[in-house]
């Protein structure tokens, strides 16, 4: 009844209905991702510890790079999953998933034991100050060492459920994880933790966390396997050669254009740690607060992966259009009432993390700065992902590495010796005006070679 049910999503279910179905459960999914990325955050905040601050945000970037590497299983496998089923291939689907899991179990503990050999260079390389640097390490054993298996297959996981049109189920999953962590900072910051620990008892509910969403997608996708393509196999019973190429096609460029991403961060730090530990806490707090339009529109895109490629593969290019222009204008309206609101409430965000008066004074005029760039920043998301659904590998690494070691990164050198502190906060403005302006002709060309008007 549930394959019926969700093979209607795909190929009947208005377009409207079909992309709220998938995406709002996404959305929420994101928003309460954000959460609880920000409960570390807002509660190492209390104790107006600036350096306890920066440490944790120094992370942030080494954290979102485990994620990167969920990229390249989740979505590759997912979005090739999708197309599978748009065209009837379930038995190879079920090798794409298995193949999929195994690939990131690897790759979870390589990047877990890379940290731990390599972590005292890595948080120096970062700009770890002697202020920062024991809690930046702590954080780091916590969220990384300790926490990235569980914490890749949980979103390799989530993508595969969604692929096969059950968003909501993979929304729970992230969102029940979220939810304990709020509860879980708290009581191992402030109840259980010493007085100078708190960051250590923050890293420690973030990695219990993921370990727990973690076991509900197993337990979820165990339960389902009778009645889906969710079935895991031997690693020797590998897909076809063909299905590798794609998977490796289209996740590699996420993989890339998330790691990118995240190394934009890390730039960011390593600049702003330059001009002292203060300027550093409070482009943290920003970097973390301007996540909130940025992750409703990776949930957004995320909604619409699925059903665009799954009428790609099958050849149903009308409703795929409807779906892909309802989706940019659902991105857009959102950017254009997060802008209005950074815009009018900055103090008020900085103060909700940190009552330190030169951080917040600092912090507010970098949101009202970065927030700008929200429009841009979605539409570039969006177009590498249409990219993705499509199956078009080489387009979506030519965006994701153009964004970013193209424009960004280069942009940030560039500005920081024209401007200082504040030409690191206009950067991605600049850099993301001009990855839309390509990626628009680089996806009118692609449409037009491919008949799809």
């Amino acid at each position: 009844m549930n394959a019926v049910k969700n093979k209607d999503i795909f190929e009947n279910v208005p377009v409207a209905k079909a992309v709220r179905t998938m995406a709002v459960p996404t959305v929420i999914g994101q928003l309460i991702i954000l959460i609880y990325n920000m409960a570390d955050t807002f509660f190492i905040g209390r104790t107006n510890n600036p350096y306890m601050v920066a440490g944790a945000s120094l992370i942030l970037p080494v954290f979102n790079i485990c994620l990167s590497f969920a990229c390249l299983a989740g979505v590759g496998g997912g979005a090739l999953l999708s197309r599978l089923l748009g065209v009837g291939r379930e038995d190879e689907a079920e090798r794409v998933y298995s193949f999929s899991v195994y690939l990131s179990l690897v790759i979870a503990a390589f990047f877990s034991l890379l940290v731990l050999l390599f972590m005292d260079p890595m948080l120096r390389l970062l700009g770890a100050g002697s202020e920062t640097f024991a809690y930046a390490r702590m954080y780091a054993y916590c969220v990384v060492v300790f926490g990235g298996i569980p914490t890749i297959l949980t979103n390799v996981f989530s993508n595969f459920v969604r692929s096969i049109g059950e968003s909501g189920k993979a929304a729970f999953g992230v969102t029940m994880g979220g939810v304990i962590n709020i509860f879980l900072d708290p009581l191992f910051m402030f109840v259980l933790m010493q007085p100078g620990n708190e960051i250590l008892g923050a890293g420690i509910a973030t990695c219990l966390s993921n370990c727990l969403s973690c076991l509900y997608f197993i337990l979820l996708i165990r339960r389902m396997r009778s009645r889906c393509v969710l079935r895991l196999h031997s690693p020797a019973q590998l897909p076809g050669k063909q299905s590798i190429r794609q998977i490796f096609a289209t996740g590699v460029p996420s993989s890339v254009a998330t790691l990118l991403f995240d190394m934009d961060y890390v730039v960011i730090d390593r600049l702003m740690s330059g001009y002292g530990d203060i300027p550093l806490a409070a482009v943290g707090i920003v970097l973390k607060a301007e996540r909130l339009p940025l992750n409703i529109g990776v949930g957004i895109c995320q909604g619409m992966v699925p059903l665009t490629a799954y009428n790609y593969s099958s050849g149903n290019h009308d409703r795929m259009r409807k779906i892909a222009r309802f989706s940019l204008f659902s991105g857009i309206v959102c950017a254009v009432i997060s802008i209005t609101l950074y815009e009018l409430f900055a103090p008020q965000i900085m103060r909700f993390f940190i009552g330190d008066a030169e951080t917040v004074a600092l912090g507010t005029s970098f949101l009202r700065i970065r927030c700008l760039a929200t429009i841009f920043m979605f539409m570039s998301f969006y177009h590498v992902n249409l990219f993705n659904s499509y199956g078009r590998g080489q387009e979506a690494l030519f965006l994701g590495v153009l964004r970013w070691a193209g424009f960004n990164i280069p942009m940030l050198f560039l500005l920081n010796r024209m401007m200082g502190m504040y030409g690191l906060v206009w950067s991605q403005l600049l850099a993301d005006i001009l990855t839309v302006t390509v990626s628009l002709y680089v996806h009118r060309r692609f449409l037009k070679k491919n008949h799809i008007s």
